[in-house]
């Protein structure tokens, strides 16, 4: 019986040191999550930096989706010839989906390294936009202050439920 109680102790000691140990290495996990958050890229010309960046600000702001992802669509600074052709393919893409619609409790989202680019690419993509047709869809759009009036004018009478986020 000694023995029995003995182990039990033991036990009991090694799960209640464990369980600390587990809660510890959470805590130090969501501490580095938080670390390395991608900060905003210098070079516009950074695809991958942007992408990561973009993608963190999407991810915080998915709330009120009922989709199982969002539609992101990063507009690249248009400085070279390949990357304006990328941009006006991107611009075709969201203009094809503006016009067959997008189911509520999607999440569109637009963000690159230059602000009023992006908004151009959503005023041109939207500006055929059936009144109502996005009621209950989210439109994300990440850029600078200044663009915010004339995209969320452009997307208003869409429906849309329009979310701002300065980078």
């Amino acid at each position: 019986m000694r023995k029995f109680a003995l182990i039990a102790a033991i036990a009991l000691t090694a799960t209640l040191a464990l369980s600390a140990c587990g809660k510890h290495g959470d805590d130090q996990q969501a501490g580095q999550q938080q670390a390395q958050q991608a900060p905003k890229p210098t070079d516009p010309n950074d695809s991958k930096a942007w992408n990561s960046y973009l993608g963190q600000i999407v991810q915080k702001n998915m709330q009120g989706m009922s989709a199982s992802q969002p539609y992101a669509y990063m507009v690249t600074a248009g400085t070279t010839d390949d990357a304006k052709a990328q941009n006006d393919r991107q611009l075709q893409s969201v203009q094809d989906t503006v016009a067959r619609g997008v189911l509520p409790g999607n999440l569109l989202a637009f963000g690159g390294p230059v602000s009023a680019t992006t908004a151009d690419l959503v005023i041109a993509a939207f500006k055929d936009a059936k009144p109502g047709s996005f009621k209950d869809v989210i439109v994300l759009f990440i850029g600078d202050q200044a663009d915010e009036q004339r995209v969320t004018d452009a997307l208003k009478p869409t429906g849309a439920t329009i979310r701002f986020v300065v980078m």
